[in-house]
């Protein structure tokens, strides 16, 4: 399990703490979790990379990812307003390499029923 740490100003409405949530099973590997929160025709960008189009290839990614450890999670922010919601922070991997991440989550609607896409930022930091 990866050591997490959260901005206190992270936590102010119950959609910011959702997104905390998601982001903490994405670094724990948590797929089931996940894949219960996606919608079916889930879009996933991560810029400069690939796209990911679908639950199952989204399934498939979320195992590939599950091989690369994360020691240590920090949550810098955590914000939601309307359909979107952003986080972004710092993972430590188990290889030593530290990535900053900034995810940006479009919900089907604005009380948040599932994740219809997700665009992802990732910089490896030196």
């Amino acid at each position: 399990m990866p050591k997490i740490v959260i901005d206190k100003d992270c936590g102010n409405s119950p959609k910011n703490l959702l997104l905390q949530k998601i982001t903490i099973a994405l670094a724990e590997g948590d797929i089931d979790y996940i894949l219960g929160i996606v919608a079916e025709d889930i879009h996933w960008q991560i810029i400069g990379d690939k796209t990911i189009q679908g639950k199952a290839s989204y399934a498939e990614a979320l195992v590939e990812m599950k091989k690369s450890e994360v020691e240590k999670l920090t949550i810098l922010h955590a914000f939601s307003h309307g359909k979107v919601g952003v986080v972004n922070g710092r993972k430590i991997m188990s290889d030593g390499s530290e990535i900053a991440f900034c995810d940006v989550y479009e919900y089907t609607g604005a009380n948040f029923t599932r994740i219809k896409e997700i665009t992802s930022y990732l910089v490896e930091l030196k």
